[in-house]
């Protein structure tokens, strides 16, 4: 068997493909919370804070010095903040997808089966049963 064909087996199988979906529909919303943390939830809050911009906090180590080509170098603890609220808005969602799914899961097995179909014999047995009781009278369950 080729490395082809077994890469093609490997990719064909359902598990690889809901992966793929996961991770695709993921990095999207990936970029929702993105957007949503830095342009609905942290400006609402760092008004609260006294006009903070959570994006721009920073520790600065080294200042910059354009005379002697030196960047600034500095801690982005703000950035990181944001990137905190990010994963708790995504952990959360997952928490209440996961939830949700139990929940349904849990319902399905707790539902009572339907009881099976009388196969072909118990079916004939039956029609003969009612047969043999004649008119007028009740018919057995069937």
């Amino acid at each position: 068997m080729s490395i082809f064909t077994e890469f093609r087996e490997f990719v064909a199988r359902g598990n690889v493909v809901d992966l793929a979906v996961g991770v695709i529909i993921g990095a999207a919303f990936g970029k929702i919370v993105t957007s949503l943390v830095d342009e609905v939830i942290m400006p609402p809050v760092g008004l609260l804070l006294g006009h903070v911009d959570f994006a721009h906090l920073r520790i600065v180590i080294q200042h910059a010095d354009p005379a002697r080509k030196l960047t600034e170098v500095a801690i982005g603890y703000g950035a990181f903040l944001n990137t905190i609220f990010q994963f708790l808005i995504v952990a959360a969602v997952i928490f209440l997808m996961v939830k949700a799914i139990n929940t349904l899961r849990r319902e399905e097995a707790a539902a009572p089966a339907e009881p099976d179909a009388p196969n072909t014999t118990e079916a004939l047995l039956a029609e003969i049963r009612d047969l043999l009781a004649g008119p007028g009278t009740i018919p057995g369950p069937s």
